[in-house]
């Protein structure tokens, strides 16, 4: 058991690391090329790595707040990249099973973490807080499902954006947590949410303006 632990903990720290180095070179080349989607990939699949490895280590040493980060980046993840296939929805497109099981499963769970989080004693903003951007997302995203016209111009594209970028900062919260001891609970989990959620909503009006998709996004083929 201690050494697939060993094994686990250091292929956790390889996809982490390769997560947060990766993430910035998707986001300054071009949008939508074949750069930004094969750096984009790799950031998926290094999360994913990093997620399931979180989980494992948190379930078997008991550790609450890693098992939350582990699901938070997961789902976002996941929510980051399958938003590439609805850029035809509420149009020809209708959701599929995949999008309301997972939905659904990160509404219940999200909805769950929020109530534990405002009825623990002593009470934990960091729970709060991953649970109600959690079920926000959730709740937002079955809208979405519902509405029965077409999606705003670009709704995928800031989906997209959200999703990757959310994983991102859950990412760094959790190293944070864990490594950056000098910084003061808890602000050692929510500084990394101050900082790059400003940049979040920057790329979302920035490449989604009102109008639309920016010119400058090179929209790539369904399901790329």
């Amino acid at each position: 058991m201690e050494t697939f632990l060993l094994l686990n903990r250091w292929l956790h720290i390889a996809a982490g690391f390769t997560g947060f180095f990766v993430a910035p070179v998707a986001l300054v080349v071009r949008k939508g090329g074949t750069a930004h989607r094969r750096w984009g990939r790799v950031f998926f699949w290094a999360m994913l790595v990093a997620g399931s490895t979180a989980l494992v280590s948190a379930s078997l040493n008991g550790l609450t707040f890693l098992l939350l980060t582990g699901i938070f980046s997961l789902y976002l993840a996941q929510f980051g990249y399958r938003s590439l296939h609805h850029k035809g929805m509420g149009q020809s497109q209708r959701p599929e099973l995949y999008d309301w099981t997972s939905v659904l499963l990160g509404l219940s769970i999200f909805a769950g973490t929020l109530g534990y989080g405002l009825l623990s004693r002593p009470f934990n903003p960091v729970v709060v807080m991953f649970g109600g951007i959690g079920l926000f997302l959730t709740v937002r995203q079955l809208q979405g499902f519902r509405r029965p016209g077409p999606w705003p111009a670009g709704q995928w594209l800031r989906n997209h954006i959200s999703g990757f970028m959310g994983a991102y900062i859950a990412a760094i919260s959790a190293f944070s947590a864990t490594n950056l001891r000098f910084i003061p609970f808890p602000l050692n989990f929510l500084w990394p949410t101050l900082v790059f959620v400003p940049l979040l909503i920057w790329l979302q009006r920035h490449y989604v303006p009102k109008a639309g998709i920016n010119s400058r996004v090179l929209v790539a083929p369904k399901g790329d």
